[in-house]
């Protein structure tokens, strides 16, 4: 784990829209914190008849634009700081993004490789009885994270439902579609990033068939991102790919269906047929076209920075590059396609689920797929706007978007 805290670069990464902005000190210091959080201890029954204490998280970070909403987290390394830049970046992604909720997350200190399913199972809904009365459609709204699946949202949905006595499927989102999910929720995260990464080689007159890409991280949003970047795009060689446990890289370019199959049936991208091997940071500093880093945060630090080579950086991961990497990146010209705009298809086709969930009708593939397309789309071309009229980095143009309009909702409900 990085010592860089999470929570010190976002609130400094608000700092700095916050005076471009010309925010007021009052409104500028509610955003920097959390409205609320919640620390929990959860003991729990293992199957070998022991107890393990457990710590869990929550952390509902501004709702002046709606019900907070926001992931969780089951990691060994877990932090509450962590939690709260996620909550933080939470907020600015569903404002940028513009639907009508605000941001929290949620996390538990595990390792959930060494948790038998029904040990799992007794830790979901521990989590619930420890947090169900602040949760609701109407007040916060979990979803998947890392390491976290929509066997558990169900297992959680199950136990809230149990506390409250009735149906309520839209107090959690990333569940399975019988249980209330939505259609396109899986792909969401990489879809919405490569829809941006389209809308860029536009606006840059690149030829979009024939981006070569690498992707830093091969869980769920890399290996759809692999796929998706060639169907969306029309083409592109896959140069690289990489996870925890090494990457594999050829100049000819990755079979990108094969790669995926060979993850999930290997748990690994090593010793894929017809690669060579390279490490993550040789991955990082790859000469290719679009660079996908979708792994942990702090990934682009100051120093691999000067030594990226791709045209564009399109942040599936949450938080992978540092205030002072996106300094060198903006004057290298490298085009950086922000975290909390490139991966915001999680939470938008979430808060559709949700809308889904309320109002009881569900909506086709083609119209989640479409709806999203339009929402990331609109989102890109408001930061782009922002970024060219204030000559600014995209990740300081999306702040400056998304803080505008959560400032200007807190002013409206007369909080400064």
């Amino acid at each position: 784990m990085s010592t860089l805290n999470p929570f010190a670069i976002a609130q400094a990464q608000l700092d700095e829209a916050a005076e471009k902005l010309g925010l007021d000190k009052a409104t500028h210091e509610l955003l920097r914190w959390p409205m609320r959080e919640y620390h929990f201890t959860m003991p729990l029954r293992m199957d070998d008849g022991s107890t393990r204490v457990f710590k869990g998280y929550r952390v509902q970070y501004n709702a002046a634009r709606g019900p907070t909403k926001g992931g969780l987290r089951w990691h060994p390394d877990e932090t509450i700081d962590t939690v709260r830049a996620l909550a933080a970046w939470m907020t600015w992604k569903t404002s940028v993004v513009d639907i009508p909720l605000g941001g929290g997350k949620g996390g538990i200190i595990c390792n959930p490789k060494e948790l038998s399913n029904g040990e799992k199972e007794r830790l979901a809904r521990l989590f619930i009885r420890a947090v169900g009365h602040e949760l609701g459609v109407d007040r916060d709204v979990p979803a998947p994270d890392v390491y976290t699946t929509p066997q558990i949202m169900a297992w959680m949905m199950d136990e809230y439902e149990a506390m409250v006595g009735h149906s309520h499927p839209g107090m959690i989102t990333g569940k399975p579609i019988p249980l209330g999910g939505s259609q396109g929720r899986g792909d969401a995260t990489a879809r919405g990033g490569v829809y941006v990464v389209r809308e860029t080689a536009k606006d840059l007159k690149m030829d979009m068939g024939k981006l070569t890409y690498a992707i830093q991280g091969f869980g769920n949003a890399g290996q759809f991102a692999a796929t998706l970047h060639q169907e969306i795009l029309g083409g592109g060689a896959l140069l690289a790919a990489s996870d925890s446990r090494g990457g594999v890289f050829c100049k000819d370019g990755l079979d990108a269906a094969a790669l995926v199959r060979h993850k999930l049936e290997t748990g690994r991208v090593a010793d894929f047929p017809g690669s060579t091997p390279i490490s993550n940071e040789e991955i990082l500093e790859l000469e290719c076209d679009v660079l996908y880093p979708a792994a942990l945060e702090n990934a682009i630090t100051q120093k691999n920075a000067n030594n990226v080579k791709a045209k564009i950086v399109c942040e599936l991961a949450n938080g992978p590059t540092t205030p002072e990497a996106d300094k060198i990146l903006f004057e290298k010209g490298v085009f950086v396609l922000p975290d909390f705009l490139a991966n915001a298809g999680g939470v938008t086709v979430s808060y559709f689920e949700q809308v889904q969930n309320t109002y009881n009708y569900y909506w086709s593939l083609e119209d989640v797929q479409k709806q999203l397309d339009r929402k990331m789309t609109d989102a890109y071309r408001a930061v782009k706007d922002m970024s060219d009229k204030m000559k600014v980095h995209n990740r300081l143009a999306a702040y400056m978007v998304s803080v505008a309009r959560v400032a200007e909702a807190c002013k409206l409900r007369g909080w400064v």
